[in-house]
C-alpha cells in the first residue's frame, strides 16, 4: 500500500496520483506527514508519497528529515535522496552538477567578503545574482556593473538578504494583472507581505555570508523545462518578461515539439540516469555558440502548467504525441522493485 500526504494544495501532485490510484485499482493510504505519530500511521505501508513546497513553512523544517530516515529504514519514499537532498539549493546544486560534469552555465559562490570582492575587480559584467532558494526567477537579478556587485557583496556579508524579496514579489503580481493573468487580490496580498512577509521567509531567516552569482549568456529569448521521470521526458519552453531576461514565472509558454532542442532532452536522460534520480526537471539556456547549458535543476513543478504538453519523448528519442500522465508515472515508479 502507498502512503500519500494528505495536502489541501492543489498545486502539488497528491490530487493526480490519487486520481491515478483510484483510477488503477492501487491501494493507498492518506497520512499527515506533520503529525507527531507519521511513524506509526505508515505501519502497513510500502512508500510514503510526498511533494513537499519549497515555501511551506512546515515543509522546510522537516519534509527532508522525515523523508531520507524513512529511506534509510528501508521504505521507499518519494521524492528519494538522490532526488530532492539539493531542491531548492542553488550552492548545493553548483557542486553537484559540477561534480558530475554536466554542462553547467559557470557558477561562483564565496563565503568571505574579501575572496568575492577580489573575483569583482578580476571579472567581466553583467552577471546574474542569485539567492540559495527561490522559485518563478524571485531573488534573481542582473548585475550590470562592479559597483552594484560590490553593493550585493557588503549586503551579504552585513544583514543580509530576506529569503522573501517582497518589492519583487508586488512588482510581478502588477505586472502580471497588466496581463490578465492575476487578480487584484493578489496585488493586496502583495502589498500586504511587506509589512507581513510569509511564514516560510521566517522560518528561513536572512541569507547571509555567501554570494552567488551565474555566467549571464545574452540574447536567450526564453529557457527550456525538460522533466525526465521514468525514463520518459516532457518538456516547456518559458517565454522571458518583456525588458527582462528572467523567463522562469513569466506565465508565458510554448509547448509544440518543433520549438525544442532535442539535444536538451538527450542531455537530460543522461543526466537522470547519472544521477540516479526519479524526476528532474532541467532548465536550460543558450550560449553564444548555441550551445545548451544548464542553470539549474528542480524535482518538483506546477503541475497544471504542464497539462497542455503536446507528448514525450523515450529515452530512444522517440516521440509519443497527445496527451500522457507523468503523475502516474510517478506512481508506478515507486510501485517498481528496488526503487
Amino acid at each position: 500500500m502507498i502512503a500519500i500526504h494528505n495536502n489541501p494544495s492543489e498545486v502539488v501532485f497528491h490530487y493526480r496520483w490519487i486520481d491515478y490510484c483510484e483510477k488503477n485499482n492501487i491501494p493507498y493510504k492518506l497520512v499527515n506527514c506533520y503529525d507527531d505519530d507519521i511513524i506509526e500511521q505508515l505501519k502497513g505501508c510500502s512508500a510514503l508519497m510526498w511533494h513537499y513546497h519549497q515555501a511551506n513553512f512546515k515543509d522546510i523544517v522537516m519534509a527532508k528529515p522525515l523523508l531520507y530516515s524513512l529511506e534509510q529504514s528501508g521504505m521507499k519514499v518519494f521524492p528519494d535522496f538522490n532526488t530532492a537532498w539539493h531542491f531548492d539549493d542553488k550552492v548545493g546544486q553548483k557542486y553537484l552538477l559540477e561534480a558530475l560534469g554536466f554542462d553547467l552555465v559557470k557558477t561562483w559562490v564565496f563565503y568571505d567578503k574579501s575572496s568575492a570582492l577580489n573575483w569583482i575587480n578580476e571579472t567581466t559584467f553583467p552577471k546574474v545574482f542569485k539567492l540559495r532558494g527561490g522559485a518563478g526567477s524571485q531573488n534573481v537579478k542582473l548585475v550590470r556593473s562592479k559597483s552594484v556587485a560590490e553593493s550585493l557583496v557588503n549586503k551579504a556579508f552585513g544583514k543580509g538578504f530576506p529569503a522573501y524579496d517582497a518589492w519583487g514579489s508586488v512588482k510581478e503580481r502588477i505586472r502580471k494583472w497588466r496581463l490578465g493573468k492575476t487578480d487584484a487580490f493578489d496585488v493586496l496580498k502583495g502589498f500586504i507581505r511587506l509589512v507581513n512577509p510569509p511564514k516560510y521567509a521566517k522560518v528561513m531567516g536572512n541569507e547571509i555570508n555567501y554570494i552567488y552569482f551565474q555566467e549571464f549568456l545574452p540574447n536567450n529569448d526564453s529557457d527550456t523545462r525538460i522533466i525526465v521521470i521514468d525514463g520518459k521526458a516532457f518538456a516547456l519552453k518559458r517565454m522571458v518578461r518583456a525588458n527582462d531576461f528572467r523567463a522562469s514565472g513569466s506565465g508565458d509558454f510554448r509547448y509544440e515539439r518543433e520549438v525544442f532542442d532535442e539535444r536538451c532532452v538527450s542531455m537530460s536522460f543522461e543526466y537522470t540516469r547519472k544521477m540516479n534520480a526519479q524526476c528532474v526537471a532541467y532548465d536550460y539556456v543558450f550560449d553564444a555558440e548555441n550551445n545548451p547549458k544548464l542553470v539549474e535543476i528542480s524535482y518538483g513543478f506546477a503541475n497544471k502548467v504542464y497539462d497542455p504538453c503536446t507528448g514525450y519523448w523515450d529515452e530512444q528519442m522517440n516521440w509519443h504525441p497527445g496527451a500522457f500522465n507523468p503523475y502516474g508515472w510517478m506512481i508506478d515508479l515507486i510501485l517498481k522493485n528496488g526503487k
